[in-house]
């Protein structure tokens, strides 16, 4: 039965299509018959109507994609749509990072509760970002440490030796820093740092793994979907696609497998859907990507497997 899909997310015209997981997930709900339509979170508002959960409205457009690079999407006329009467499915699917307007949109599109279905849930993902919810699985990560103050950073480093240290809620492998043996430029990074950032800053030891591979495993509804396995590109040690990275194939490790069967429960029972986790060196566990994961087009690619479809059969059993 066709179902009507919005699409929160970064304008369609900036997106690279070939490797886009929104993208991919917009044309597999539209080769299922379903609408779809298009809007920023800048255009979501919320109104009282007398009711507890209010009038909560966005400025979509209702769109046709293809995949044809430059020429991927034609757009309707665009006007203000009733989330909770036009909607069925929303897919909160804009870039992070994660911070107090990315936290305000999910707390408004978490009071559709009950009316239209939120994919990830909003108040979960407000309650799991990325490198703060791993922390519930600190059995599977490196030694890591959060903290702000450079006394408690610099006994790190000297602990460790190379770490490497990355904003809390960055995103995209953006501001990630490796700092050799002697800790060259910490107190200076931790200045730039402070300046930018008011949340504490994680910093972890440099993995020589990582030239392994940086695993990026995809679990719908809790479920193993498929893995690919990224490696940093020349004179880089990110292993993120977006900074030039480049991937292979990739099945699990035992260790692997071990993470995967140990959150899964909890992603489902949180309706975290679509969840990308990062696993360096087939052991260490550094992040569980849940406001909005990549990967699933390379993952297909390689593997010939349908992920958006998967998706969206886990999407369409919970209407």
């Amino acid at each position: 039965m066709p179902i009507r899909v919005a699409v929160q997310m970064d304008p369609l015209e900036s997106i690279k299509i070939a490797g886009d997981s929104s993208f991919a997930l917009m044309l597999s709900a539209q080769e299922r018959g379903h609408e779809v339509w298009h809007y920023d979170v800048g255009s979501i508002a919320w109104e009282s109507d007398g009711t507890r959960s209010g009038k909560i409205t966005a400025h979509a457009a209702p769109v046709t994609v293809q995949r044809v690079e430059g020429d991927h999407f034609t757009a309707g006329e665009r006007r203000r749509i009733d989330l909770a009467k036009d909607i069925d499915v929303i897919l909160m699917r804009q870039d992070p990072p994660f911070h107090l307007g990315y936290i305000s949109a999910a707390f408004l599109l978490d009071r559709l509760k009950g009316t239209t279905l939120v994919v990830n849930d909003p108040r979960e993902v407000v309650n799991a970002p990325e490198k703060m919810f791993v922390l519930d699985y600190a059995r599977f990560m490196p030694p890591t440490m959060i903290a702000r103050h450079l006394d408690d950073l610099r006994a790190f480093q000297r602990k460790h030796g190379s770490v490497v240290i990355k904003p809390l809620h960055g995103n995209g492998g953006k501001a990630i820093f490796r700092l050799d043996e002697k800790g060259t430029n910490l107190s200076a990074l931790s200045e730039v740092f402070d300046q930018t950032w008011p949340e504490p800053h994680m910093i972890q030891p440099f993995l020589p793994e990582v030239a392994e591979g940086d695993k990026r495993i995809v679990l719908v509804d809790g479920e193993f979907a498929g893995a690919i396995n990224r490696f940093p590109g020349e004179g880089e040690f990110r292993s993120n696609l977006a900074q030039g990275g480049y991937a292979e194939a990739a099945t699990l490790t035992d260790r692997e497998q071990e993470i995967c069967e140990a959150m899964g429960p909890e992603l489902k029972r949180r309706g975290l859907v679509f969840v990308g986790i990062d696993v360096i060196g087939g052991k260490w566990l550094t992040e569980i990507n849940v406001t909005s994961p990549t990967g699933i087009v390379a993952i297909d690619k390689f593997n010939g497997t349908d992920t958006p479809a998967r998706i969206w059969d886990a999407i369409e059993s919970k209407l």
